[in-house]
């Protein structure tokens, strides 16, 4: 098996040993209720931030900067929607994490330093992330 598919292999196995732990705890249905609530509110926070993000990219734009820390926490923002709507409370989790603006924040400066600070697009512009 590759490397590439361990978390695809790790992460549902471990969703299922926690839903198993909660589920003997709180019993199935209020597991289930429990998983549909906390789908339903990541939902509704992920909208809130996605619409922030939005709004503060139209900000950047109309200053006639390039929004690129926008974008980052755009893209971060569809990853932990994305987590959130996933059954799961190790994905909800880290979907939460990833919906708070300094956690957000600290992810991007931390790429920014790993990955580099500049991005290059099709055309051949360059600008900061």
């Amino acid at each position: 098996m590759g490397l590439l598919a361990l978390p695809f292999v790790v992460i549902p196995l471990l969703e299922i040993a926690v839903f198993v732990v909660v589920g003997d705890r709180i019993g199935v249905w209020n597991l289930v209720a429990l998983i549909a609530l906390t789908g339903v509110l990541g939902f509704v926070v992920a909208r809130m931030q996605g619409f922030a993000v939005w709004r503060q990219a139209q900000a950047s734009l109309r200053r006639g900067e390039v929004p690129g820390r926008e974008i980052a926490h755009g893209v971060m923002v569809l990853v932990g929607a994305v987590l959130l709507v996933t059954p799961g409370f190790v994905t909800d989790a880290v979907g939460f994490l990833l919906m708070v603006p300094p956690v957000r924040e600290g992810l991007r400066l931390w790429g920014k330093r790993r990955l580099g600070s500049r991005v290059r697009t099709q055309q051949g512009d360059i600008f900061d992330i």
